[in-house]
């Protein structure tokens, strides 16, 4: 798998983190280097180590599914992009209505499970089209950690970038929109078509 393409998924993945750390960084308005620190550690070791699991589950039923693994990852992607979009026009009222800090606590694990969720189908899918997975998963790790301190930090200086989350996450699931048709042009499905 090329980089380009790597790294496309690495963001598109990150833009959940990026959405949370800017409403995040909305709510606690002063952030520090230990916040900081924190919450994109967290959410660029959640983000790496998902697709690992999903790669690892992808790879004990591959020999069920290999001939039809490029729909399955398409599959996939889309169902995870479309569920991007959808959280994109959903309302996170109780998200920014809390004051406490969700860089430490319960709150930063269930933060980061919810930001990462989407990466595990990632990872099953890259397992079912045989793509080693250690280096996406670096990838898609730092790109999350990355985006985790802008977001933070964003939303820190300026509550209103807390508009900018919901074109973040549809932006987000386009891109794995796009990836999943990629892997079918990939496999030949839409020259059969034409």
């Amino acid at each position: 798998m090329h980089f380009i393409t790597i790294f496309g998924i690495a963001v598109a993945l990150a833009m959940d983190a990026f959405a949370v750390a800017i409403a995040t960084g909305v709510t606690l308005k002063n952030v520090s280097a230990r916040q900081t620190f924190r919450l994109s550690w967290h959410f660029g070791l959640f983000q790496a180590l998902m697709p690992l699991i999903g790669w690892y589950f992808g790879t004990t039923i591959e020999h069920y599914v290999e001939n039809y693994a490029h729909w399955l990852a398409f599959i996939l992607l889309f169902l995870v992009g479309g569920n991007m979009i959808r959280e994109a026009f959903e309302l996170h009222e109780e998200e920014h209505s809390e004051r406490r800090d969700a860089t430490k606590g319960l709150s930063l694990v269930i933060l980061s499970i919810a930001t990462s969720i989407d990466a595990l189908a990632v990872g099953l899918s890259m397992s079912l089209l045989s793509v080693a997975i250690i280096y996406p998963a670096v990838i898609i790790g730092i790109v999350a950690g990355v985006f985790t301190i802008l977001g933070l930090h964003l939303g820190a200086r300026a509550a209103s970038l807390n508009r900018l989350s919901p074109i973040a996450e549809v932006v987000g699931g386009l891109v794995l929109w796009f990836i999943g048709l990629n892997i079918l042009r990939e496999h030949g499905v839409f020259t059969a078509l034409f």
